[in-house]
Formats: structure tokens, sequence, C-alpha cells
């Protein structure tokens, strides 16, 4: 089914609902969308840090420790 065939289906549906029950779908609707909205963003920022050389430093760190550095080693 394609996505305007969906939306004209959704909208049938919705117009035979009563209003308390509409409202409910609608507000349903909000939380996706600011779910996917927020998805969205996330993706972004993530993508912004991953292609930044400012942290590149911390890849090509050496390691200061090890683990004949420890004390008391735990399982």
């Amino acid at each position: 089914m394609t996505r305007e065939a969906l939306i004209q289906k959704t909208i049938a549906t919705l117009s035979k609902l009563p209003e308390d029950k509409a409202s409910e779908i609608a507000d349903f609707a909000d939380y996706i969308l600011k779910k996917y909205d927020e998805s969205v963003l996330q993706n972004g920022i993530e993508k912004l840090v991953s292609d930044s050389k400012t942290y590149k430093f911390l890849s090509e760190e050496e390691d200061l420790y090890t683990v004949a550095d420890l004390k008391v080693k735990y399982k």
C-alpha cells in the first residue's frame, strides 16, 4: 500500500470514530512524530560527531595503563 493510500485509509477510519477516540489517535500520532524527529536529530548529531576530526586524538591516544598495573583483579 502506498503512503498516500495509507493516509487516505487512516483519514477515512478516523472520520468514523467518536471525538475522544480520534483525539487519542491524534495524540499518539504527535508522540510518534516527536520520537521520529528526535531520532533524526540524534542520528544527525552522531553523524556530525563521527565525521568531525575534533575527537580524532582520542583514537590515537596511547594506553596509559595496562592489566599489569592493577593491584586487585575482579571477575
